[in-house]
């Protein structure tokens, strides 16, 4: 069947004059799809369909929140369960607490857990708690991080032009957004990643200032770059010399990397741990955990942190429900997914080889991007912003989508293998790559 989308077209001119860039999230607008917005009726497994018929090999997987794939029987059914038995309830539950010991059993120190709805929500609780039991005003964050969009953290995160962004040795601080309270980041630090030594700068800079320092395990807001060898141990290592909390955000790599995330596969034991998206297999859902000295001071009385859908019970039945699927059989479906990764990692390097295009893929285990550049490696947010060509990037996944595979046509966003995604679909994806490049050379 010859690709349409006639109908998406039809749709988003629909929304005009009601929605904002036809949709609740200005990443899922027509800034990244070009005229108008792919839209999207139904999912199965590691495909989904749109309302046009076209089919497709589903590598974005909800932002990654998905990392059974569409539609889980198993979560299908724990959903139906909830459902049929009261949505949600303003009282202690059962099944929160189950949830709660299973985050303890797979998260190395996880010894006290709070739920949130999102990312977002999980990465301000702990902002709060760490000023909170420090007594400390200041938060450090790093150069292209991503940690949701709320005022205190929202600079310094979106792509710039290189000349924007100030020396190495004293970075200037890019408000991401309008309407931000004037005094939001006046106690917020931001600093390079990926370089000890400019963390080192900052904190001695700062003395007996600094609540937390905020880091994810994975640089997954610029497509993905891992940490340099000892980074990540060195920065907690400088925490704690500093009375410093470091708080991990595993918004993105939690339950991806391996069942306790990026702490477990680096071997961190972080003072605070956020989640978010895959948690919930497709519904709200994050949590905060961390040690007990810590996270009590959320106590009644201490640092607050309150929310009626907190634990939302149909979240959580279905959060239950997806890390049993993913800590099944000692955790096979991480060894599932890392063994997927990498024959579509290899088999993409092996393509721009043999094709002469001037591309990268980077990736750890499932988490994988495409990077359109003549470099060896990218290594932090400066070198993406210099030397990544992000249009590139945008028409090569755009061209794919007529041979029936989809990804986020953003090129600081990344793609993940799932537990749905089969070799298969991996070879249907590389043939699809050749056809586009090919393609894209005649033009």
């Amino acid at each position: 069947m010859a690709f349409r989308s006639e109908k998406s077209k039809q749709i988003y001119a629909r929304t005009l004059g009601v929605l904002i860039e036809g949709s609740s999230s200005s990443s899922r607008g027509p800034a990244n799809f070009g005229k108008y917005p792919i839209f999207m009726e139904r999912g199965s497994g590691s495909r989904i369909f749109d309302v046009d018929g076209n089919e497709y090999i589903d590598w974005m997987m909800a932002f990654g929140a998905l990392p059974l794939g569409h539609a889980h029987p198993e979560i299908v059914e724990a959903i139906g369960e909830a459902a049929n038995t009261g949505a949600h309830f303003a009282t202690a539950t059962q099944v929160e607490l189950e949830v709660a010991e299973m985050l303890q059993r797979m998260v190395p120190n996880a010894e006290r857990v709070r739920f949130a709805n999102t990312g977002t929500e999980a990465v301000m609780a702990a902002i709060r708690l760490a000023r909170g039991v420090t007594g400390r005003p200041k938060i450090l964050k790093f150069e292209g991080h991503y940690h949701g969009w709320h005022d205190d953290l929202l600079v310094s995160s979106n792509v710039m032009p290189v000349s924007s962004l100030g020396l190495r040795s004293d970075p200037v601080k890019i408000p991401d957004s309008s309407g931000l309270n004037r005094s939001a980041l006046d106690d917020t630090i931001v600093v390079p990643w990926n370089d000890l030594e400019a963390l080192q700068v900052a904190i001695e800079n700062h003395p007996g200032q600094i609540a937390a320092i905020i880091s994810e395990g994975i640089m997954a807001n610029m497509g993905v770059i891992p940490p340099a060898k000892e980074y990540l141990p060195g920065l907690q290592k400088m925490a704690r010399a500093n009375g410093i909390l470091f708080i991990l955000d595993e918004t993105v790599t939690g339950f991806r990397i391996a069942p306790g995330g990026c702490q477990e596969y680096y071997k961190l034991s972080p003072d605070l741990v956020t989640f978010g998206k895959a948690m919930g297999c497709g519904l709200p859902v994050a949590a905060l955990v961390g040690r007990a000295e810590v996270m009590d001071a959320l106590q009644s009385g201490g640092v607050l942190h309150y929310g009626t859908h907190n634990g939302s019970r149909i979240g959580m039945y279905a959060a239950r429900a997806s890390l049993r699927v993913l800590t099944r059989n000692n955790n096979a479906a991480f060894r599932h997914t890392w063994r997927v990764a990498e024959r579509l990692c290899s088999g993409y390097r092996k393509l721009f080889k043999k094709k002469g295009v001037a591309a990268i893929m980077q990736n750890v285990g499932p988490m994988f991007q495409v990077m359109f550049t003549d470099r060896p490696a990218i290594g932090d947010y400066r070198e993406f912003c210099q030397f990544v060509d992000r249009a590139a990037f945008q028409k090569f996944v755009l061209s794919l989508f007529p041979f029936g595979v989809y990804a986020s046509p953003s090129a600081s966003l990344h793609s993940i293998v799932t537990l749905a995604h089969t070799e298969e679909d991996v070879d249907l994806t590389l043939e699809a790559a050749g056809k586009a490049l090919d393609e894209s050379c005649e033009e």
